[in-house]
């Protein structure tokens, strides 16, 4: 893969508590960025990284830049892991996290990078609702983005239904016109590139499962660009577009030890998960099992009730 400074913008808001996405939205953003992470570090060695929060505890509570680009991936993972919950879940006219501002602050942040080389791309997680956000302002900064050259690829976490029409503006416009029209339905939908992407992740699935197969971390700059992540997408595996998928997209041959314990890791993972989904399908089938013996018992005791008062 080609040299590319990248930052990353993490939703770092109260609504990322939500336990939607195993075992929170939070935590599942987490394991997708470090995922991200490891690919952008491991497929070239001189590309760099920078996180954002993009709610901060301060007075502002704006975007913070928690780590600059740069290729020392102790830390970029320090800051990944080290990232709050803060900011209000319920301000009136304003949205818990600020998205064309966090964009521009990660825009600037990659024209100040140390290394000029290679391209510029965020990768933006959105776990809020957006019941505030512009459309023009979104367009503004998507279209911002194209005009300097930063390529944008959207995650979207939940409130799905009300966020993806909002944040699809926002990646069109990065892409420019010729690709918003070729994903309208135009005659050149198979010729237009399109280099920034938009991926949703249904609830209850594992995001990473997701990305292995998605344009982001494939690294596709072509076909399925605009359109969202699915689950029948993340069952298919990750065998044609990760190499390493089973290794957390680490080459296991650069790094053996870190290649083995994410696949440790993301094998316990999957384990844990299937023990919470067998512990609530039991416990839904032994609700359903006392509610009829329930029923069974008060329609017992509602005809004995006449025999009763015959005899009495």
């Amino acid at each position: 893969m080609p040299l590319e400074s990248c930052m990353i913008l993490l939703d770092n808001s109260e609504f990322m508590r939500n336990g939607d996405y195993i075992p929170t939205r939070m935590e599942a953003q987490s394991d997708a960025a470090n995922m991200i992470v490891n690919q952008k570090t491991q497929s070239n060695p001189e590309s760099t990284v920078g996180v954002i929060a993009m709610s901060s505890a301060g007075p502002s509570s704006g975007a913070e830049l928690l780590v600059s680009p740069t290729d020392d991936l102790g830390k970029i993972l320090t800051a990944l892991h080290g990232v709050p919950l803060c900011g209000e879940m319920d301000v009136a006219g304003k949205d818990a996290v600020d998205i064309a501002a966090s964009v521009q602050v990660a825009a600037l942040a990659l024209k100040h990078r140390r290394n000029k080389n290679g391209s510029q791309r965020i990768v933006l997680f959105v776990g809020s609702p957006l019941q505030c956000a512009d459309k023009r302002a979104l367009v503004k900064a998507g279209k911002q983005l194209k005009k300097n050259n930063v390529f944008i690829d959207v995650i979207a976490l939940g409130e799905l239904e009300e966020n993806e029409p909002k944040l699809r503006e926002l990646v069109d416009a990065a892409n420019g016109t010729a690709a918003a029209a070729a994903a309208a339905g135009g005659d050149d939908a198979a010729t237009v590139e399109r280099t920034c992407h938009l991926v949703t992740i249904p609830a209850g699935v594992l995001p990473s499962d997701v990305l292995i197969t998605s344009p982001i971390l494939r690294g596709d700059g072509g076909g399925g660009g605009g359109g969202g992540g699915s689950a029948p997408a993340a069952g298919a595996g990750g065998g044609g577009g990760d190499g390493f998928a089973e290794f957390g997209g680490v080459d296991p041959n650069m790094d053996p030890e870190l290649a083995m314990a994410l696949r440790v890791s993301m094998e316990e993972e999957r384990a844990r998960q299937e023990r919470v989904a067998a512990a609530s399908n039991e416990g839904s089938s032994n609700q359903e099992e006392k509610t009829g013996e329930d029923g069974e018992a008060v329609g017992a005791a509602a005809a004995a009730a006449p025999e009763a008062m015959d005899v009495a």
